[in-house]
């Protein structure tokens, strides 16, 4: 038998007969080593264990160090959850399971929704395969060969798979966990090596899906679940996710009074009064933000001839997701961003190069036509409003512009306590334009991001089709991350418009336009802080920021007059005057996540003052109220996360 030659990541090389699995170079190297390896990469390719090496090649070993490793753990998580599906639902069709970022899915055809005794059947049937440490093999079955098996199992799904994702003649990769009687899945791999070094895995939930996510297609169970390296990283885990159910926005949105939904307008809120306080204090914020940089607020129309949309692009690329309607024989697009309507402002006048940057900023309703099946709250709606700007420039222009921009974004999330980070998307494999225009938009992008100091990591290729862009992740209380804020180079919708500016050489040039939003969709901004403060706004962003509680009813006159005092000082205030104990009334203000509660009584209103309480249940003391109303004013200006100190004065 011939030799070849294994070359480590460390350089070092070893022969092996050609032919030996992976398995057996990392025994040779190290008996540790192989009980830890999960997988391995060969010549770039990830693979099992079992793979055989039949040339010279680079092997490198995947132990749960590396990054890789947890994908692979919880894709076979998945492979081990469906075999306890068909094991305990013989009728079940298998779909899909991919893993997640955070666990995995499968998706089934069955005869009921699962329930939650189910989900417990199912993950002890888990268990019980784990336990039994049953191999996981990669088989290549002929094409023909593997269609009419899956077709005879009554698995259409799985035949369809493989005509899309196989070409005629080829072989296709199927896994098995023991046999193909006891699981067997069309899938590429790579695995564990069996279903024994599973031992971390919780299944979470169910939801019902369609096939390839189209309601047309056949209806779905999902089960979704988790897996991880050890027990400890899954306790963690679900203490997390026990946590987020406690901040959900969804349950603290009803809770607080912020927002509400009715099945008769899917994916759109209807905005209480607290949540029209808060949205208006962060429309209003904005503005503050915007106008001393040179923003120009506009309001565009709702709804545009189709002709708009035709020059824009969106009627062949995304008529789709729009809201159609017909006026007088003409067909009419409700407006879903408001880049094309910018487009026409900067069109109906002359401009010159001095009129540039010009900065468009706009807050007026938009409406996509997501599939009723992905509405989720607030952060997947079909109406929803943008802190939305484009900015017109010369070339020249783009690097400071974009410094600016990115200065903003610096200064809005320090604002709100939020940690971030950067990512520049450069060009895709399908772009419009020519190459040495994307090359320059990448470095003045590149150039914006370095004099703002701001640092970033490359996404390649990830650019929009028109632009390359920056795109910023925050980091919410729980660790998890939220794309937010953007800034995308377009060259191509002025082109699309016809835009001209007259230069300096009085000859017109085409400005770029940069797409940008710091907070993204209110709605989506607004569940984010929802569940990053777990409703417990910072004083500035509160809806309520005080209530008074007079202890009886003789104290209801003091209490008005200081709730008059609060108002005229600008602070957003309430009286409770409920004809309840002040144990009960502060424990209410506590679950309604008020900042202060002033408290009034005989004391209180023959002295003039207020006893001062936080939410968070701690006494303050009796303070003057003028000199409370001064502190909760300079917290409120400062955006300071918690209370300054209150004056004694």
């Amino acid at each position: 038998m011939s030799e070849i030659s294994v070359t480590l990541p460390d350089g070092s090389s070893r022969h092996v007969p050609a032919g030996t699995p992976v398995r057996d170079v990392a025994a040779a190297i190290s008996p540790r080593l192989a009980a830890a390896s999960l997988a391995a990469v060969v010549n770039g390719r990830p693979v099992d264990l079992s793979y055989p090496i039949e040339t010279n090649a680079d092997i490198r070993l995947i132990t749960d160090r590396d990054p890789e490793a947890l994908h692979i753990y919880r894709h076979s998580t998945a492979h081990l959850m469906a075999a306890a599906v068909t094991a305990l639902f013989p009728n079940a069709q298998c779909g899909i399971g991919p893993a997640l970022d955070e666990g995995f899915y499968y998706d089934f055809i069955v005869e009921r929704p699962f329930v939650p005794e189910d989900l417990d059947a199912i993950e002890a049937k888990m268990r019980e395969l784990a336990q039994a440490d049953l191999p996981y093999e990669r088989q290549l079955w002929p094409r023909d060969e593997a269609k009419a098996f899956f077709a005879s199992r009554g698995e259409p799904l799985k035949v369809q798979l493989i005509d899309e994702k196989t070409a005629g003649g080829s072989d296709v990769s199927c896994y098995t966990i023991k046999d193909k009687d006891t699981f067997v899945d069309f899938c590429l791999g790579p695995h564990v090596p069996s279903t024994g070094r599973l031992k971390a895995f919780k299944l979470l939930s169910t939801s019902n899906a369609y096939w390839k996510g189209d309601a047309k297609n056949a209806p779905m169970q999902r089960i979704y679940g988790t897996a991880f390296f050890n027990d400890k990283e899954l306790k963690s885990y679900l203490t997390r996710i026990e946590e987020a159910k406690q901040r959900d926005h969804r349950k603290l949105g009803r809770e607080l009074g912020l927002f509400m939904f009715h099945p008769w307008a899917p994916g759109a809120a209807f905005w209480l009064g607290r949540g029209t306080t808060l949205y208006n204090t962060l429309a209003n914020y904005m503005r503050e933000v915007l106008f001393p940089a040179g923003y120009t607020e506009v309001k565009t129309p709702l709804i545009f001839n189709k002709a708009l949309w035709e020059t824009s692009g969106h009627w062949q690329h995304y008529r789709q997701n729009m809201f159609l309607v017909e006026s007088e024989h003409e067909a009419m697009g409700v407006k879903a961003m408001n880049c094309p309507g910018h487009m026409l402002v900067f069109g109906s006048e002359v401009r010159s190069y001095r009129d540039l940057p010009l900065r468009l900023h706009e807050q007026t309703p938009l409406h996509r036509n997501e599939a009723s099946g992905v509405l989720s709250g607030l952060t997947r709606v079909r109406q929803f409003s943008q802190d939305d700007a484009h900015c017109f420039v010369r070339e020249d222009q783009i690097a400071s512009e974009v410094e600016a921009l990115i200065r903003l974004v610096q200064r809005v999330y320090r604002d709100f306590g939020l940690e971030y980070t950067a990512k520049l998307s450069t060009r895709p494999g399908e772009f419009l334009g020519e190459i040495a225009t994307w090359d320059r938009a990448e470095a003045s992008l590149k150039q914006g991001l370095d004099q703002a100091r701001q640092p970033y990591a490359i996404n390649e290729g990830d650019g929009a089709f028109y632009g390359p862009k920056i795109d910023f992740d925050v980091t919410d209380a729980l660790g998890r991350k939220w794309q937010c804020a953007t800034i995308q180079l377009d060259y191509q919708m002025p082109q699309r418009f016809g835009l001209k500016y007259i230069g300096a050489d009085n000859a017109e040039h085409q400005p770029v336009v940069i797409h940008r939003a710091i907070f993204g969709s209110f709605e989506r901004f607004i569940a984010m802080i929802v569940e990053h403060y777990a409703g417990a706004f910072p004083l500035w962003l509160a809806p309520v920021q005080v209530t008074v509680l007079p202890i009886a009813d003789r104290h209801l006159d003091y209490a008005r007059e200081t709730l008059i005092r609060l108002e005229a000082a600008g602070l957003r205030a309430t009286v409770d005057d409920r004809q309840e104990k002040i144990g009960f009334k502060i424990r209410e203000a506590q679950l309604q996540k008020i900042p202060y509660m002033l408290v009034v009584g005989d004391r209180e209103a023959a002295e003039g003052t207020v006893s001062v309480r936080l939410r968070s249940g701690g006494d303050q003391g009796g303070r003057p109220v003028d000199a409370f109303i001064t502190a909760a004013l300079e917290e409120a200006r400062s955006r300071a996360s918690g209370p300054v100190e209150v004056s004694q004065g």
